[in-house]
């Protein structure tokens, strides 16, 4: 299937978002994430099924000032 990550499109094979993270190198990243613009918790990832089109955004926190 098809999804967005931060604007670009992706081949994925994974039925869930944790699958997915972790397919497109975000296994172990402290990262939030949203599906179709509502956030998804770290706990609810693996439960959460990835369709055809969907947007996922993945937020990683930065340091500086």
């Amino acid at each position: 299937m098809r999804i967005q990550l931060n604007g670009d499109w992706h081949e994925v094979t994974a039925a869930d978002l944790a699958s997915a993270l972790a397919a497109l190198g975000y296994g172990q990243a402290h990262v939030s994430t949203a599906l179709n613009g509502e956030f998804v918790a770290v706990q609810a990832r693996a439960r959460t099924p990835l369709r055809d089109g969907d947007r996922v955004e993945v937020l990683a926190p930065m340091q500086g000032g």
